[in-house]
């Protein structure tokens, strides 16, 4: 007994030295994960795995550090078994990560199902109803507009960022750093990152060369900008200045945006942007065409997500304005990171919030005027992929750009393409507009109607008639709401409002209402309705089926206006006896009144009465010979107008 009991209590300091050992090595990799040292973290959770220990904490981080690392298959083996195993505990951004490492295995449809989770988890009032729009077949429509080329100085390493200069241009590189491996970054295990330049003019074997001066530390340098006049350059860098590193209180190096002057063919006096923080990272400058506002990427407080797109107006003698978010069209709960903005105020930037192949994906958006709140475009294939691309540049004039992408057919972890764009991007929001302008009452085709888009400041923005069919068509900017407007000639004009809708065609019928109301005292309503003649047959006062139907429509009016009344007029030709022909006249606008009262008039609004040949239109009285149609004209009803 004494025996077992012993190795009973060895057994159970043996299970809890290994929970010790346990716990110290995942207290060793949640520190290397704090601190986005992501590749020693991998390893310690791989090898935590492997022995049986598993968890839900361990699954997220380290399903978190290949995706971050741009290993997509692996995180989404490890989503994919937290997703199974610990559904009740994960938090809408894990299926959002799983649904773009989904993308990235070209999974699109078990991608959609978790994007759909996503939505009914951030919007739980919709009652599972969200649908996820089919953007595959909008990215189609944008793809082919480009040819591409792999960069002919890519190396086997990380090659991206690349940026116009001069002739040439400036990229990030983590190729030569002439450290031998002494400062790799832990984020992944490889060199830290340098800014080069390639001039590609350049006669000399030696085209690719680290840029000159003390922009280049043993830490990273990424992304970069250069003035129009060549004298000053921001770029990315690691929280470093004057040999001395900086850490956040969670001992995380953080991203800065610096600024370098060229003199004597260097870049030197480098200075940090004064809106910089130790707390959080800005990275990735872009200047607007007037240089007047600089763009870039950052986690600071008020970021929508990880990393949002923000603005800061550049006042001059290093002063700043505050850093602007560009709100919720552009930015995303996810990554919006490397913009760049064309001569034409056309904003490109890499995102995995929007909808996209996988990854990071090229977008762009029209930003003129300020305005940050039109159509986000996924520029489509091949620029975009599966796979993360990121850091597009163009210039605008000659259509001609460069892009980072870490797609399958490079030679490094990352590399630069060239590419021509064939044909441009569709960024404003044209929509179709048609229809068919009807009389209201009697449902006929108008021909010849106008119908017109009027903006919200009431400004016409274009107009059209209609056809023979009384159709019409229109193209509208539906980046705004509009109204649609049509007239004619003796109706009431009528219009619609459309909202934005970016891009979706619209149908919009118009059935107009005879312009009764300006009528008055003594006109026939007759005449502004456009009534058919209202017949009754031969020395007959009932009503005809085809009467009833013009008397309906002047029903429709005195309904719509109930302020509206009319006496009945009847006339007859001057065929037969004046004394018959009055009396049968009179038959005839008592039975139209009677008729109008048993559907609903009332007789307080209606009175009849019957003129005979009294009040012809023509010479065609007694005795004088004249054809069936001039007599014709003389057989009418009138509905004149009291009040």
């Amino acid at each position: 007994m004494l025996k077992k009991l012993l190795l009973f209590t060895i057994a159970l300091l043996g299970v809890h030295f290994y929970s010790f050992s346990q716990e110290r090595i995942l207290e060793r990799a949640n520190q290397k994960y704090d601190e986005y040292s992501f590749r020693p973290a991998i390893d310690i959770y791989e090898k935590v795995l492997e022995k049986g220990y598993e968890s839900s904490d361990i699954l997220k981080k380290l399903g978190n550090a290949y995706y971050y690392n741009g290993k997509y298959e692996d995180a989404a083996s490890i989503y994919e078994k937290l997703v199974q195993k610990y559904d009740s505990v994960i938090t809408p951004d894990y299926l959002f990560r799983y649904a773009q490492t989904l993308k990235t295995l070209g999974d699109y449809q078990k991608s959609n199902i978790m994007m759909t989770r996503f939505a009914e988890k951030t919007n739980p009032d919709n009652d599972g109803k969200t649908k996820i729009f089919d953007y595959l077949e909008k990215i189609k429509e944008n793809s082919g507009r480009y040819d591409i080329e792999q960069f002919k100085y890519n190396s086997k390493y990380s090659d991206f960022a690349p940026a116009f200069y001069n002739n040439g241009l400036i990229f990030s590189s983590d190729r030569d750093t002439g450290n031998f491996a002494r400062y790799r970054h832990t984020w992944n295990s490889k060199d830290f990152l340098d800014l080069f330049i390639v001039k590609d003019n350049d006669a000399s074997d030696n085209i690719v060369q680290k840029v000159l001066g003390d922009v280049n530390t043993r830490l990273h340098e990424s992304t970069s900008i250069v003035t129009k006049d060549g004298t000053t350059m921001y770029f990315t860098r690691n929280n470093f200045l004057d040999g001395k590193k900086y850490k956040d209180d969670k001992g995380t190096t953080r991203l800065k945006i610096y600024e370098a002057k060229f003199v004597d063919g260097e870049w030197i006096d480098i200075t940090e942007l004064p809106f910089n923080s130790d707390s959080y990272s800005i990275a990735h400058p872009a200047l607007s065409p007037d240089e007047k506002a600089l763009y870039f990427a950052s986690d600071m407080p008020g970021t929508l997500g990880e990393s949002d797109i923000f603005k800061v107006q550049i006042i001059g003698d290093g002063t700043y304005g505050s850093p602007v978010n560009l709100g919720k069209t552009i930015n995303t709960t996810a990554r919006e990171t490397f913009p760049f903005i064309t001569s034409d105020d056309v904003l490109y930037f890499s995102s995995d919030g929007h909808s996209g192949l996988g990854g990071l994906d090229v977008f762009a958006t029209k930003i003129a005027f300020e305005e940050y709140d039109q159509p986000i475009v996924n520029v489509g294939e091949p620029i975009n992929t599966k796979f993360d691309d990121f850091s597009f540049i163009m210039d605008q004039e000659s259509k001609k750009g460069f892009f980072a992408s870490n797609r399958l057919d490079g030679l490094g972890e990352d590399d630069i393409y060239g590419f021509v764009e064939n044909e441009p991007i569709q960024l404003d929001c044209l929509q179709d507009v048609t229809g068919t302008v009807r009389d209201r009452i009697s449902n006929e085709i108008l021909v010849g109607a106008t119908v017109k888009i009027i903006d919200e400041e009431n400004n016409e923005v274009s107009s059209t008639i209609t056809d023979a069919k009384g159709e019409y068509s229109l193209g509208l900017d539906c980046n705004k709401g509009n109204f649609v407007r049509a007239l004619m000639e003796g109706y009431v004009p009528s219009e619609e409002y459309l909202s934005k809708s970016y891009g979706k065609p619209q149908i919009v019928d118009f059935y107009l209402e005879r312009d009764i109301v300006s009528g008055g005292f003594g006109d026939d309503l007759a005449k502004l309705l456009q009534l058919s003649t209202i017949y009754f047959d031969l020395n007959k006062f009932d009503i005809r089926p085809d009467a009833e139907i013009e008397i309906q429509k002047v029903i429709v009016a005195m309904e719509k206006y109930p302020s509206l009344r009319i006496k009945v007029n009847a006339h007859t030709d001057s065929r037969g006896n004046d004394a018959y022909n009055l009396w049968l006249s009179q038959k005839r606008a008592d039975a139209t009144v009677k008729y109008m009262i048993s559907k609903g008039i009332s007789s307080t609004r209606i009175d009849g009465e019957g003129f005979g040949e009294e009040k012809l239109l023509n010479e065609c009285g007694n005795g004088v010979p004249c054809p069936s149609e001039k007599h014709q004209l003389n057989r009418r009803s009138e509905f004149i107008i009291l009040e």
